[in-house]
């Protein structure tokens, strides 16, 4: 086996934990899960929802999502800056290509690639991330 066989084994396993993790989301219209990983080692995880100590309703009674609800990366992004852990030339395994937002949030916390399954509606996100030089592979899962 190949080092680039390897390595898309490892993607699709990693993505199928993040599709798993997004489980954990009580959002209705969309769930989406995050995975950090550095040396092999998940270092965080996120899943899209409420900021702690808010009720887990993503969604006001029209099915709109709060402003307030945060998406997996930038869940994942907070979650490994409160930790000893560093996510500079990691990558992030996400189920849905991030946000213009969270893309900022991707090139200022020094994550080196991001890897995604499904293509959202509007990729200027994915866009932004290439620009800045950040590797970015879009990954089935079979």
């Amino acid at each position: 086996m190949t080092l680039e066989e390897k390595q898309l084994l490892l993607d699709r396993r990693y993505l199928r934990m993040a599709s798993i993790w997004a489980e954990n989301s009580y959002c209705n219209r969309r769930r989406v899960g995050a995975l950090l990983v550095k040396d092999k080692m998940i270092i965080s995880d996120g899943y899209n929802g409420t900021p702690a100590g808010f009720d887990n309703i993503c969604e006001d009674e029209h099915g709109m999502t709060h402003p307030y609800v945060l998406h997996a990366e930038a869940n994942a992004i907070t979650k490994v800056a409160q930790s000893n852990n560093s996510s500079s030339g990691s990558t992030l395994y996400v189920t849905t290509s991030p946000c213009m937002e969270c893309s900022k949030l991707i090139i200022q916390a020094g994550i080196e690639r991001v890897v995604f399954t499904e293509l959202y509606r509007i990729a200027d996100g994915v866009e932004l991330l290439r620009k800045a030089g950040v590797r970015v592979d879009q990954i089935a899962l079979k």
